[in-house]
């Protein structure tokens, strides 16, 4: 990841606001008290409670928490390796997806969106009568191009993968304000896995998943005795109380994410496509300049051109505060004159 300092960093998805002063004071004296010479609770059971309550998970479903939603994966990669298991996804979509089943041995099928990214549901079926694959991704909404994928199509590859766990990624719901978390019991071959990351909290690395404990209880197997420390497990604990002014926050996002939407659809060479996400995926002439003009007004953004054949000269851009989105949008006119 390049070095930031002194850029303004939309490349990550990140949330730009910082905590109210007050807040982050009393969530420092909170942080303080904590008993650093003890080992943190391996499946703290107040904190997953609170979750459950606050996010309004189903009865039917139980928590597991993880060091942010990369080491659910990696849980579930481990979980389900074997000789000859598979893991299918969408492709372009999050890289864990395949790092996580290429560094468990697992094979990973990549089925192509659509050009308008959206999910080709005949093929992933198709992968999926192939493959038998022990596990299905679908990010909801998906990341890098911001798709939030038809349900009815979606119900269809639950259907289609009745030998197969179907996880539903919904890393960037703050934003997307659709889930599929309700439904998570409804189904015998489904979980959601959400973090805090995306809310506003992306430092202290918090994931959790629910599903019906038939998977939840297989995946707590491979899971490191201490993986949620107990800076993160207060902080988490103190934010489910305050959680309005991270959903206000997110507000703000969706607001700006209209607002910078409109703004580069009005710049020559540049089509954005739609997005349920706090980024925008933007096709420009060339996103290698782009990328390098931006970088030379101070702007940080993400070429996600060369990783997929699909996203061809597109850019990613975080959606960040009102005066960082200007300082882009006055960059994107440099380079898009």
């Amino acid at each position: 990841m390049p070095n930031s300092t002194g850029l303004v960093k939309l490349d990550a998805m990140e949330n730009p606001y910082r905590l109210p002063e007050k807040l982050a004071a009393e969530l420092g004296e909170r942080l303080a008290a904590v008993a650093l010479n003890r080992y943190p609770e391996p499946r703290p059971t107040a904190l997953i409670e609170k979750i459950k309550r606050v996010m309004q998970v189903p009865a039917a479903c139980e928590l597991l928490l993880g060091n942010g939603s990369d080491e659910l994966i990696s849980m579930m990669s481990m979980a389900c390796a074997k000789p000859g298991a598979a893991v299918v996804a969408p492709v372009p979509g999050f890289v864990m997806y395949a790092m996580s089943a290429q560094f468990a041995g697992l094979e990973f099928i990549g089925v192509p969106l659509n050009a308008d990214f959206t999910l080709d549901v005949d093929a992933l079926i198709a992968a999926i009568e192939t493959h038998n694959p022990a596990l299905v991704y679908l990010a909801y909404p998906n990341n890098p191009t911001g798709t939030l994928y038809d349900d009815a199509d979606i119900e269809c590859v639950i259907a289609a993968a009745s030998n197969s766990l179907v996880v539903i990624d919904e890393a960037y719901q703050p934003f997307a304000q659709q889930s599929w978390l309700s439904r998570a019991a409804d189904f015998d071959n489904v979980v959601v896995m959400r973090t805090m990351s995306k809310l506003g909290l992306a430092g202290i690395r918090l994931g959790y998943l629910a599903g019906k404990a038939s998977w939840t209880t297989e995946f707590d197997k491979v899971r490191p005795p201490y993986n949620v420390n107990v800076l993160t497990q207060v902080a988490a604990d103190f934010m489910l109380d305050h959680l309005d002014v991270l959903d206000a926050q997110a507000a703000e996002l969706r607001a700006e994410r209209t607002r910078l939407e409109d703004a580069i659809k009005a710049l020559p060479g540049a089509t954005v496509f739609p997005s349920a996400g706090n980024f925008l995926l933007v096709r420009v002439p060339d996103a290698a300049a782009v990328f390098e003009t931006l970088l030379t007004s101070r702007v940080l953004i993400k070429n996600v051109s060369k990783m997929h054949p699909l996203l061809a000269n597109c850019v990613r851009l975080t959606v960040g505060s009102a005066e960082e989105n200007a300082q882009m949008i006055a960059a994107l006119k440099l380079a898009l004159h």
